[in-house]
């Protein structure tokens, strides 16, 4: 039975001869051997024997995606392959994370500070730890079927990424956890989850410089997709054989095209396009059990469906297991799930069949209305806010049925009584199919995946450089005109010269600091995958560096060494050509090992800049080897510089144009200078200097791969943060409420009602070369052609229109956001014309990317947006109070600071519980995809950001 284990990775599967034909990004990361594409030419022309129209069948392919994964379903049982299965369970599950709350959780440098004073003492069990235990998970137990889409929905901050990380094996290693997670009753030591599994997140993590085809194809070269496809036809076919049977000549013609061509799983590809992973929609076609969390967001609700019914039939025909977050999603798309676990509060509320659910809130008192959506109903229904409008008996008393008392009743409910009795018989793991669980950790040989490292990096090299300018500039500076080389104050100057080329060299290395952390977070996504080991990602940007730095070095010696007049023999030449490339490929690997040490752009930034000041000052040019104090002269003898300037000037200063003897001198010119700077004036110091820069070049790049196979992504677990945020906050805002629950209600600011009219609105961009390449004729592209319309207060209106329509271009112009292009029309406010610096001041416009300030709180974005553009309308008196509210804070506490505040404090803290911020008002807003607040916090902020500016008109 072994000879099915690996048929589902199948399980995606579609079509496109675009795909097929085409010439794709796959190229890129093929064999490059003659072998291999005699090899490819061979099996292309079997194909092409084959009597089937190959045209007819992918078109079928592409409209009925479910009848061809039920022919290839009903070909692999007749020949008796089986599909491996997996059910997973969880049991008694508990997460808890430690964190400080309160200001003491706000980065500042005081509070860095103690922490770390506090996290030792505590290490040392000198001092209790400070840290607030707060629970993500509570007990929580079910089990997740194959063959069954199973849908998780739950409140932000509930604790579904939580879940679904466990489930994944891909909890944060600082969390506390027990209870257990088993696939076909295996704990997760006994296999690899991380392939067998795919946990896929809403961040799009991809490399910028790559196409679609190439990230996607190197996914599949990184985990052996194509040619399991085709050792997999291959066992079909042979089972055949065996039993007499004729295969379907269009399933075969499929299978062989699976072997042969990896990108054509286009729908991966195609809603990849719309913002999906890239590399972790590929895994759809590996992993047998699929945890994907809100992979809606980003997406409309039409593509959100297709989506969400393609994986369903690989799911329901494959008998794969999915578990798939979504946010809202529409009636449709809800319909589409088996099963429903509904989380709140850390607790489980629901988990069982779908049609089963609303009948479990009737139990418990609760109706959804006929017209409401079944996913916005449960949503709801566990909210303060909203739950007491989904009461039947609305003539008794009402009291807040908490998420912990809906999930005691659960347990009494006749579905959560059944899956209590199926989770304590255990599973019969010879039940297991053998191939169901991967225990292999990479997909294919690390020879392969050294090679796929080495193609992509290649592909990433292609940057520009401004050493040629520089060294022009250089050749200029140091001419040799007038240049003598009879004195030390000669022999000074060239000195110079060559520390100027030394600095040139290694700041070209320094972009490898950017360079490096910019491809970290994808870096860290793939490995965390097991795409690759760390060795295979670092070796090839080592290597590959090497023949740039040839070309940088060999551009900026051959422009610089003859016209600046250094020693004309050819051997020094390329001696000191020899030396530069050395002391480049140091500087690189000095700054990746910064950039894997640091992990964040500010961070590696400073400590990149502290390692170059300290080489630089410490290297024995600036300061002389006498002039640095005795407690500071382990740096000189550590710091690199100091070995590439001994050997540089020893190469330059021994030479024959240095060997001129003073009057009343017994040394040459050339050694008078090095004994003046404190350099060795031994020939031998050339050679000590390569070596030690090798030296250092084989130290970083090892302790670079040591930094990218041990350290995580800082932040990396953020949306675990998110929860340990909120959850810390909601406790002293909740105190804050209940101390004043008389406190007055609605908005508190009046604002002047204005009305917007615009007509026939022109707006053109100058027309794109790629546009008029393709024979274009007009200068300008149009994008909006005589838009006319009106905007009345006290009327919602919705812009609705499909992707290209012009919406945000309307609202861009309408907004005044456009700083190019050309604008004609009218555009008048409640009768005026618009006046862009006046306009500014009314007008609320939150756009699609959510801009703010990473390292304030919720309530200070709002409280300093508030500050700064709320009208002079305010009184005086409020404006002064609010000036000085930090001290108002420290001297009389929060409630006093509430009270004087009075205005403009009592219609921020409207707004937030408007929007529903008020839990996450003291959490850090952070940086988007790596800490603070999640995709839809972020966009809750942005709204609340423009409407405490009480704005008469508002759009977004």
């Amino acid at each position: 039975m072994m000879e099915g284990g690996d048929i589902f990775r199948v399980s995606s599967a579609r079509l496109s001869s675009s795909n097929i034909w085409r010439n794709t990004g796959m190229e890129a990361f093929s064999k490059s051997s003659r072998e291999a594409d005699d090899e490819e030419a061979l099996k292309w022309a079997a194909l092409e024997k084959l009597p089937t129209n190959l045209q007819r069948l992918l078109r079928i392919a592409e409209e009925g995606n479910e009848n061809f994964l039920l022919k290839l379903k009903e070909r692999i049982l007749r020949v008796g392959l089986d599909f491996p299965t997996i059910e997973v369970r969880y049991e008694h599950l508990n997460v808890d994370a430690e964190a400080y709350v309160g200001s003491r959780a706000l980065p500042t440098v005081f509070n860095f500070t103690v922490n770390i004073l506090e996290g030792f003492l505590s290490y040392l069990h000198v001092l209790p730890s400070r840290k607030k235990p707060l629970p993500i998970l509570h007990d929580v137990s079910g089990i997740i079927k194959p063959g069954r889409m199973t849908l998780l929905l739950g409140p932000p901050c509930s604790g579904k990424t939580t879940l679904l990380l466990a489930l994944a094996g891909k909890l944060d290693p600082e969390l506390k956890v027990s209870g257990r997670v088993t696939y076909n009753g295996h704990e997760m030591k006994e296999f690899v989850p991380q392939r067998t599994s795919a946990y896929i997140s809403q961040n799009d993590l991809h490399i910028g410089e790559m196409t679609v085809r190439e990230t996607l194809a190197f996914s599949a070269r990184c985990q052996g997709v194509g040619a399991r496809y085709g050792q997999n036809a291959g066992r079909v076919s042979r089972r055949e054989k065996e039993a007499n049977i004729k295969p379907d000549p269009d399933i075969d013609i499929f299978m062989k095209i699976l072997g042969l061509e990896v990108c054509a799983d286009t729908l991966v590809g195609d809603e990849m396009v719309r913002g999906i992973s890239g590399g972790q929609r590929k895994r759809l076609t590996t992993a047998r059990a699929l945890f994907m969390d809100e992979i809606s967001t980003g997406l409309d609700s039409s593509t959100t469906f297709q989506i969400v019914n393609s994986i369903r039939q690989s799911i329901h025909i494959l008998q794969g297991t999915a578990v798939i977050s979504l946010l809202q999603p529409a009636p449709e798309t809800y319909n589409l799930f088996d099963d429903i676990i509904l989380l709140s509060d850390g607790e489980i509320v629901y988990q069982g069949p779908r049609e089963h659910v609303l009948e479990f809130f009737e139990f418990m008192g609760f109706r959804c209305p006929e017209r409401k959506g079944v996913a916005d109903f449960l949503q709801e229904v566990t909210s303060k806010k909203d739950q007491e409008q989904y009461r039947i008996h609305k003539d008794e008393p009402y009291s807040y049925v908490s998420s912990k008392e809906f999930s005691e009743a659960f347990q009494s409910f006749h579905v959560g009584r059944k899956l209590g009795d199926e989770l304590a018989v255990p599973f019969d793991k010879e039940k297991s199919h053998p191939d169901a669980l991967t225990t292999v950790k990479y997909g294919v040989s690390k020879k392969e995946l050294l090679k796929a490292c080495v193609a992509r990096e290649f592909l990433l090299m292609k940057r520009n450089s401004f050493l040629i300018l520089m060294a022009s500039i250089s050749m200029t500076v140091f001419l040799r005109t007038e240049m003598p080389k009879k004195t030390v104050t000669d022999g000074g100057i060239y000195m110079g010269a060559l520390f100027y080329a030394l600095i040139m060299i290694m700041f070209n290395g320094f972009s490898e600091l950017a360079l490096s952390i910019l491809k970290l977070p994808v870096f860290y996504k793939q490995r965390d995958l097991l795409f690759f080991p760390p060795w295979a990602y670092s070796l090839p940007a080592w290597i590959l560096k090497i023949p740039i730095t040839l070309v940088e070095v060999a551009i900026w010696v051959g422009l610089t060494y003859y016209p600046t007049g250094y020693d004309s023999d050819a051997g020094r030449f390329f001696r000191h050509f020899f030396l530069l490339i050395w002391v480049n490929q140091m500087a690189s690997a000095l700054f990746r090992l910064m950039g894997a040490l640091g992990r964040n752009m500010i961070v590696a930034n400073t400590f990149g800049s502290g390692s170059l000041i300290a080489v630089l000052v410490l290297g024995g040019f600036i300061l002389t080897r006498e002039n640095i104090r005795k407690w500071w002269i382990w740096g000189y003898w550590i710091s690199p510089m100091m070995y590439g300037q001994n050997a540089i000037t020893v190469n330059e200063f021994l030479g024959n144009s240095w060997n001129h003897v003073p009057p009343g001198s017994n040394e040459s010119v050339g050694v008078s200078v090095l004994k003046s700077r404190g350099i060795f004036p031994h020939a031998y110091w050339y050679w000590i200097g390569v070596g030690a820069l090798i030296g250092y070049v084989l130290l970083f790049n090892f302790l670079c791969t040591l930094a990218l196979t041990y350290l995580n992504r800082p932040g990396g677990g953020n949306n675990i943060q998110q929860s340990v945020s909120a959850r810390s906050a909601s406790s002293r805002v909740d105190g804050i409420n209940e101390a004043d629950p008389n406190r007055k209600k609605g908005m508190v600011l009046p604002f002047q009602p204005l009305s917007i009219t615009f007509e026939d609105i022109h707006y053109a961009v100058d027309m794109p070369q790629e546009m008029k390449a393709r024979g274009v004729q007009e200068d300008r592209l149009q994008l909006l052609k005589g838009i006319s319309g009106a905007f009345r207060p006290g009327v919602l209106t919705a812009l609705m229109g499909v992707t290209g329509a012009g919406k945000t271009t309307l609202m861009d112009v309408l907004a005044g956001r456009k700083n190019s292009g050309y604008i004609n029309g009218t555009i008048t406010i409640s009768g005026y014309p618009k006046k862009q610096e006046t306009f500014a001041r009314i007008a609320g416009y939150c756009e699609q990317t959510d801009i703010h300030s990473p390292h304030v709180t919720v309530h200070e974005s709002l409280q300093y947006s508030a500050w700064l553009r709320l009208p002079r309308e305010v009184d005086a008196e409020t404006r002064k109070v609010i000036s000085n509210r930090r001290y108002l804070f420290f001297f009389f506490g929060e409630n006093t600071y509430l009270h004087l505040t009075n205005k403009l404090q009592m219609f921020v803290e409207e707004v937030m519980e408007l929007v529903e911020l008020t839990p996450l008002r003291g959490g850090l807003v952070g940086l988007p995809g790596v800490n603070g607040l999640s995709t839809e916090q972020r966009k809750r902020l942005t709204i609340a950001v423009e409407l405490v500016a009480n704005p008469s008109y508002f759009h977004g």
